[in-house]
């Protein structure tokens, strides 16, 4: 059988879809798997900030609408771009292996940076974290793929953007930081892909999900009902990090919320054995804390 993808047609996301495809095949679930790309509105507008266009959704409803109309059996995604919601007529058939969650800090490190040194970042969620770790920070709005970013390095002082991009793209800057939880709690999803097919596609759900990892999925199960609770129409800068506890049973579970102007940041801490329970006793009382 030979399987259709839908994609952004990036060089992240297609190394994404790449990898699933050898995935898929390693499996010896299908002979091939065609790679169909797909432009988003997200791709398309390269100057305005994330935020100001809506936010998650931006880069994968035509990507999802190609799935739904037929064009693909398929979607990939980076699971951090996903809404809260998966639209009608979509399940998220498998989350493979997680890569690194973290955030990387690129061109210096915290303790390097000079007072009121320039950041880019085109996430809310990385400028309020970075202002408590360093107040003194001025940012600027970046937008663009992984090696646009970079470039900026020519003007600015740093650049933060997910680890796993670079992972994955095997860029190796030659000064990086790679920021802990502790520090700067990643994006819902960070360093996970995953997988849709059409609900009313069982046969190709059930090839998909022969590369499904569970560890991966409870993890993003639990940061995704964070999300879920919060509201999908929530605009407010979020984050959660799921991760396997020592004796790996239980879950270890942060999560930081701001409010809207940014300057009310709270945090919480949990651990369990119930992954969604985890993430939806963080909202409740982040949105308490916060007031949203």
């Amino acid at each position: 059988m030979i399987l259709r993808a839908a994609t952004r047609g990036s060089a992240l996301a297609l190394w994404q879809t790449n990898h699933v495809r050898d995935r898929l095949i390693a499996a010896g679930v299908v002979e091939d798997v065609e790679i169909i790309t797909v432009s988003t509105s997200g791709d398309r507008d390269k100057t305005t900030p994330i935020h100001a266009m809506g936010g998650k959704g931006v880069f994968v409803k035509e990507v999802q609408a190609a799935v739904l109309d037929g064009r693909a059996d398929l979607a990939v995604h980076s699971a951090k771009d996903l809404p809260a919601l998966t639209p009608d007529g979509l399940v998220v058939a498998a989350v493979p292996e997680r890569a690194d969650a973290r955030d990387a800090l690129v061109g210096a490190t915290l303790d390097t940076l000079a007072e009121g040194a320039v950041v880019g970042t085109g996430s809310v969620r990385r400028k309020v974290q970075l202002q408590q770790l360093r107040p003194d920070l001025v940012f600027e709005e970046l937008r663009g793929n992984i090696d646009t970013r970079l470039a900026r390095l020519d003007s600015l002082d740093a650049v933060i953007m997910a680890a796993a991009a670079l992972d994955r793209l095997d860029r190796t800057p030659e000064v990086e930081q790679r920021l802990e939880a502790d520090q700067m709690i990643p994006q819902v999803g960070q360093g996970s892909l995953a997988i849709e097919t059409r609900a009313d596609a069982p046969e190709i759900t059930a090839i998909v999900r022969t590369i499904e990892d569970e560890v991966a999925r409870r993890l993003l199960d639990a940061e995704r009902a964070f999300l879920i609770e919060l509201g999908g129409d929530c605009d407010l800068p979020a984050g959660a990090h799921a991760q396997l506890g020592a004796g790996g049973s239980d879950l270890g579970f942060r999560a930081v919320l701001a409010n809207e102007s940014g300057d009310r940041v709270e945090r919480v801490q949990l651990a369990g054995p119930d992954g969604v329970a985890l993430g939806l006793e963080a909202a409740r009382v982040l949105r308490g804390l916060v007031g949203s």
